[in-house]
């Protein structure tokens, strides 16, 4: 089994260090090379391979700095969007291996249309497409590619652990109390977060089986979410659902 260890970086941004027993590793969105430089002198570790999802400048500032210093490092990312310094673009269906674990790359437009995801040991790296209790804005895509993107990430198993690339629980838990007031799992959710918080400590990662619980864009099927939307929403289906929500989200 891997072992996955968060780089704060900016103001709510984490950088995945992904690590095995022989002190390899592997970054995920390096989007500034100083914290990752601090993490790898720190553990003693040597840096094999980045991970990208997307193009934004918060996920990819850190790839040249990282390639000066490691000529030879591996950069991985998704094949149709502008990205310095890609040494393997990938695409849809397309497999990874990181330290013997096999990895496989799904694409996911919405927030940005080149976006990927990667998944292999019950783990995913989400980039900006799904947050707790949150998903991306839609920078680039359409709602139905969001809402499609979020369906293929719902449809692996429960227990897959996610990683998002912000800290953006809180605020999201917010919106999705007022989107779904009389859920109980989402008022134990928000005590275990404002807990967390308080203690300068990581709602990340999260896993798919609570996600289904308390994330609003993950439950546009349910009645009490599409009851939220009726008066924002041209009819209640389940895609008209999710793009009300969105809708009302940016504004919140």
């Amino acid at each position: 089994m891997l072992t996955v260890k968060s780089i704060p970086a900016f103001n709510d941004n984490y950088i995945w260090l992904i690590q095995n027993k022989e002190n390899h590793c592997v970054v995920v969105d390096p989007g500034d090379a100083t914290p990752v430089f601090e993490a790898l002198e720190k553990n003693n570790l040597t840096l094999d391979a980045i991970l990208i999802t997307h193009h934004h400048s918060d996920h990819i500032g850190g790839i040249s700095e990282l390639k000066r210093r490691f000529p030879t490092i591996k950069v991985v990312g998704p094949a149709s969007e502008p990205i310095p310094g890609i040494t393997q673009p990938v695409e849809d269906g397309d497999q990874v291996d990181i330290f013997g674990e096999r990895f496989m790359v799904m694409s996911v437009p919405g927030h940005t249309l080149g976006h990927v995801v990667y998944v292999g040991d019950e783990k995913l790296f989400c980039g900006d497409t799904l947050f707790s209790a949150g998903c991306g804005r839609l920078f680039e895509g359409t709602p139905a590619q969001m809402f499609d993107s979020l369906q293929k990430i719902a449809a692996l198993p429960d227990e897959t652990e996610v990683f998002c690339a912000h800290e953006y629980t809180a605020s999201n838990l917010s919106f999705a109390l007022v989107a779904e007031q009389d859920n109980p799992h989402l008022q134990k959710y928000r005590d275990n977060v404002i807990r967390l918080r308080a203690n300068g400590e990581s709602t990340l990662p999260s896993t798919l089986s609570l996600e289904k619980l308390i994330n609003p864009f993950l439950r546009c099927d349910q009645p009490s979410i599409k009851r939220s939307v009726a008066d924002k929403a041209y009819d209640d289906s389940d895609l008209e659902t999710f793009a009300a929500l969105r809708r009302w989200k940016d504004k919140f």
